[in-house]
């Protein structure tokens, strides 16, 4: 295969402060930082799922095209956490077998908790 799948990279204002939420989001520690002022800060999470904060001086207008996506056997544990970590509640949503919290990190980046089950 010639195409392996490297990180999903996060344009943000403060690529430490960003980063620094995910890393209490995703309950990891496995942080590195490069560049004189932290320009660019990846994690690593378990499973091996990496996201990489870049400093982009403009900001994105509208609403982000691309989000994340995760589960929660308690959703609304896993929410109240995430809030109390500096996230956003945006909506709730369900439809028939499914349910999901919409919510934005720090920095407006909209990602969602499905009840996982």
């Amino acid at each position: 295969m010639g195409l392996s799948y490297g990180m999903t990279t996060v344009d943000a204002a403060d690529p430490r402060g960003l980063a620094a939420f995910w890393a209490g989001a995703l309950e990891t520690d496995a942080v590195q930082e490069y560049g004189d002022d932290g320009d660019l800060v990846m994690l690593t999470a378990e499973g091996g799922v990496r996201l990489g904060f870049q400093r982009v001086a403009e900001p994105t207008p509208g609403k982000n095209r691309v989000h994340l996506d995760f589960g929660a056997a308690d959703l609304a544990a896993e929410v109240e956490r995430l809030t109390g970590l500096g996230a956003v509640l945006v909506a709730e949503r369900s439809m028939p077998g499914v349910e999901w919290v919409v919510l934005a990190d720090p920095a407006g980046n909209q990602f969602c908790v499905s009840k996982a089950g």
